[in-house]
């Protein structure tokens, strides 16, 4: 049983924290996998996925298969983000390790093993395929024309951008020989089973990862158009086949998703109920702003800090106490630096409580922490950050000016020198942002 939340009231920080951690709790694997697990076939099942949750929901599927029935395959996870295996639970499906924010070899190799473990299904056969956020990096097969070095420039050009997941996502499936429902099609005539974890806005399956079993709506000329928007440079045979549309993905109504299913087992919105469930137990009310928060994440902090001024000085448009909470995935522009000018360091959590501060200007009675679901904050060791009453007091002692290290992207070296990263380590699971503002 989940502990007791300690007393927001006594220790904002602990209360926070707690809140975050039911959050994670709720987006576990175990908690909503065994309900869209179908009997087991005819023939064998095989198991493919990746993500950042990816060994968490590989042993989620070990525990609840059936011991005497087949089972096997191949799961691909970030590095660092396979969870402790539990005493007595049989290893049956092989989990790998690659790099994310930024693929590399390793998410090459694992995605060439994928699919060719494709091969030679048949109609008796089942594929489960696991998927969660950070698959897009991690399931890195680029399209013909394009290399790895190719592949990585453009993630990482496109992580720098502003681009939203949507549009990230989109250009990933138009330079992939996997994404975008080819994974899918290369399964026929075998019976694909998708469960997924959404770590996007609005839980669009075709959005998740870059959804490799689930068709795609979007159309080369769409990511030609974001490419174009970003002044992101392509090789001329992938430009030309973007324009061309022979780098099409498979659409709606094709016949290879037919008899395919798609479950989602944990959502964004699931996790913010969640903290709004155990702050209530505590005597605070909660309300979700929305679970489809997107944005440069500075700017969201600032729209947030100014409700909760009208919250904390005029009890508008909520009463205190209270908890609002919401999640989402925001994005962070990196600012160009002058030449010598160390690069700052941080990720969305952190640039929005960084905004969040600033707006706020000490305002009594209003603590926050914003965080990574999976624990990794952009590609640092913290899940994100927390901000106080005192915060920029606290700064100011120490020489830290908070509209500097916005316009170096450092929200890390902010916090950190303020003892306020909060720090989880990887959590084995994604829902992306969760971020709550405590008014008291």
């Amino acid at each position: 049983m989940p502990s007791a939340p300690p007393s927001p009231h006594t220790d904002p920080r602990a209360f926070l924290e707690h809140l975050y951690q039911a959050a994670v709790r709720r987006a576990l694997p175990l908690h909503g996998t065994a309900p869209f697990l179908p009997a087991p076939p005819r023939g064998r099942t095989l198991v493919l996925g990746a993500g950042k949750a990816g060994g968490a929901m590989a042993q989620a599927v070990e525990a609840l298969w059936p011991a005497d029935a087949p089972l096997s395959g191949l799961v691909v996870t970030r590095y660092h983000h396979v969870p402790p295996r539990p005493a007595g639970l049989a290893s049956r499906i092989e989990v790998v390790e690659a790099s994310h924010p930024v693929p590399d070899a390793a998410g090459l190799a694992a995605a060439q093993r994928i699919l060719g473990l494709t091969q030679g299904l048949t109609a008796d056969d089942l594929v489960l395929f696991l998927i969660s956020g950070g698959g897009s990096a991690l399931l890195t097969l680029p399209a013909e024309g394009l290399s790895l070095e190719d592949k990585q420039r453009i993630n990482r050009e496109l992580l720098h951008s502003g681009a939203n997941i949507g549009e990230m996502n989109c250009v990933r499936k138009h330079l992939s020989r996997i994404k975008g429902g080819r994974l899918a099609a290369a399964c026929a005539p075998a019976r694909v089973v998708t469960l997924t974890i959404s770590d996007v806005p609005g839980d669009d399956p075709s959005v998740i990862a870059s959804g490799p079993t689930v068709p795609d709506a979007s159309t080369c000329a769409d990511a030609l158009a974001i490419l174009r928007r970003y002044g992101i440079a392509v090789p001329e045979t992938i430009r030309a086949g973007l324009e061309q549309g022979t780098l099409e993905t498979p659409k709606p109504g094709d016949p290879a998703f037919a008899g395919h299913a798609v479950h989602l087992i944990a959502t964004p919105q699931q996790s913010l109920e969640a903290a709004a469930e155990v702050a209530r137990a505590a005597g605070i009310e909660a309300h979700i702003l929305s679970d489809e928060m997107e944005g440069e994440s500075r700017e969201v902090g600032k729209v947030q800090a100014a409700l909760a001024r009208a919250v904390a000085r005029r009890g508008q448009p909520f009463a205190r106490p209270c908890v609002i909470l919401s999640g989402g995935e925001t994005t962070v522009t990196v600012r160009k630096q002058p030449e010598g000018t160390p690069r700052g360091r941080g990720g969305r959590a952190g640039e929005f409580c960084l905004g969040l501060a600033q707006a706020l200007q000490g305002q009594p009675g209003v603590w926050a922490l914003a965080a990574d679901t999976d624990g990794i904050d952009g590609v640092e060791d913290n899940a994100g950050a927390f901000v106080a009453p005192d915060t920029l007091a606290r700064a100011a002692r120490q020489g830290l000016k908070v509209d500097q290290h916005l316009d170096r992207n450092d929200a890390y070296g902010y916090f950190s020198a303020l003892g306020d990263l909060v720090v989880t380590g990887p959590t084995h699971t994604n829902v992306n942002d969760f971020r709550a503002l405590l008014v008291l």
